[in-house]
Parts: structure tokens; C-alpha cells; sequence
């Protein structure tokens, strides 16, 4: 199901999205997708450039791409399932709930060429992209390239598994690639923070502003691979690692703790 605004099925497979005729600001709807595709014929969702409330995702096999939320309801965009792809969208100060732009959970995620600016602190802990597994499913072989996390308040990536005290306990959150994306960190003191993430590797990404870190591995997050990043002189150290996610670590020396 898409629901709350118009659509119109373009291809096979495709749907393109309709403005919502006089619908503006804080009355924007929030796009709702309760069913997907297939892995040969996964359902797409082009938002053509239009500005929706906000996006929810609960279904496999979808593409979300080309949305332009402008202050939408936080998180922007929520994606649970599998095969989820999230690519070419522009969140811009979402508002509300804890501030973040994207949150999300399953296996197969891929988050490309996004931007998410202006997420604020005063909302909570507003991170570009968050996922953890309390009630909610462990995340594995997850790609998250290219994006631009910009005056991001807390952390570009908050990613939390079911074993990190706080979680589930159920399955494990493992392999995720974090490649190629400009962070800037304002207020946390680290751009990415992984707690019980195995196999994480993070690569020719780009950290601005002066966080105290750019890393922190917490909590086994172990056989992490750091590699070819761009840190801001004022960032003091590239990486903190707690003593449980030493075994497996490759990359450069770390500077302190998580």
C-alpha cells in the first residue's frame, strides 16, 4: 500500500509520485509503503522532486529515490524490510521525534547519494542515520556511499546491535560498508559510533568539523577496517576502540577510547 498521496504507475514496476494538490508545510502527508516488490522486480518509488512529509517503508524489495522533504517529520525516512534502497534524496531539518534523517532496518539496505543537513539536537539525539535492534530486527550487509550528512548536530551514523546491553539479544548487526561520504559532526564527540557491529568496514570517506574522533568501536564491534579517510585537522584522533572490538581491527592506530 501507498498512502496519502497521489501516485500514478509510470512502468512496470515504477511509480511516480503527484503533489499533493494545496498541501504545504506542516500539513505535508507522510508517505506510507506497506508493500513491495521482488528481488527480480523490486518496487519503485520516484518522488521526482516532490516534497512529502516524511517517509515510512515497511515491506522488501523497494527503491525510494529523487524526494525532497523539506522539514518533514523525523526520522525523514524510516525503512524496515529487505532489499531497501534509499538513493537521491534531500532531507532537509527534520523536526520532531529525536531529529533524524534517516533510520533504518534489515538486511540488503543500501543508502546512496543522499543529503541530510540541519538535524538539531533540540529534537534529541539527531543523527544523519541511525539503526539499533531493540524491537526491531537486526541489520546486516548494509552500503551506506556517497551520501552528505551536512550540520549534522549529533552523529552521522549511530548503528547499535541487539547485543549492546540496551538491545534484543536476538541475531547479530554485521557487515556494513561506509564508503565514500562527507560527515560533519557539530556536537557529538565522534561522526560514527558502532556498538556491537561486526565487520564494518569504513573507507575514503571525508570528516569535517572537530568532533574528539571520527570512529568510535564499542562493545565487539570487532574485525572493523578503517582506511584511506580525510580527517579535519581538528578532529584529534581517527579512531577509539574499546578493548572487545580490538580482535580482527585493521586500519590505523587508535587514538583513545570510543
Amino acid at each position: 500500500m501507498i498512502g496519502k498521496v497521489s501516485a500514478v504507475i509510470a512502468a512496470a514496476g515504477v511509480v511516480v509520485l503527484l503533489a499533493p494538490a494545496g498541501v504545504a508545510g506542516p500539513a505535508k502527508s507522510r508517505l506510507v509503503i506497506s508493500k513491495g516488490g521482488t528481488a527480480e522486480r523490486p518496487l519503485v518509488v520516484d518522488g521526482t522532486g516532490k516534497d512529502v512529509g516524511g517517509i515510512t517503508v515497511n515491506a522488501s524489495h523497494v527503491v525510494i529515490r529523487n524526494f525532497r522533504l523539506v522539514q518533514p517529520e523525523a526520522p525523514g525516512i524510516r525503512a524496515q524490510g529487505n532489499d531497501i534502497t534509499i538513493e537521491d534524496n534531500t532531507i532537509t531539518k527534520p523536526r520532531n521525534g529525536d531529529g533524524d534523517g534517516i533510520r533504518f532496518f534489515g538486511t540488503g539496505i543500501k543508502i546512496l547519494r543522499n543529503t541530510v543537513s540541519g538535524t538539531s539536537n533540540k529534537f534529541g539525539h539527531a543523527d544523519c542515520m541511525q539503526t539499533y535492534a531493540t524491537n526491531t530486527p537486526a541489520s546486516q550487509d548494509v552500503l551506506i556511499e556517497g551520501n552528505r550528512c551536512e550540520q549534522i548536530d549529533n552523529m552521522c551514523l549511530m548503528a547499535e546491535g541487539p547485543n549492546e546491553g540496551e538491545g534484543s539479544g536476538r541475531g547479530h548487526s554485521h557487515h556494513f560498508t561506509i564508503r565514500g561520504n562527507y560527515c560533519e559532526t557539530l556536537k557529538a564527540a565522534q561522526a560514527l559510533m558502532f556498538e556491537d557491529i561486526q565487520h564494518a568496514t569504513i573507507e575514503r570517506n571525508t570528516f569535517a568539523a572537530s568532533p574528539v574522533k571520527a570512529i568510535g568501536l564499542a562493545i565487539k564491534s570487532t574485525n572493523a577496517t578503517v582506511r584511506e579517510n580525510k580527517v579535519s585537522p581538528g578532529i584529534r584522533y581517527e579512531v577509539g576502540i574499546d578493548s572487545s572490538s580490538r580482535p580482527g581491527y585493521q586500519g590505523p592506530k587508535p587514538g583513545g577510547r570510543p
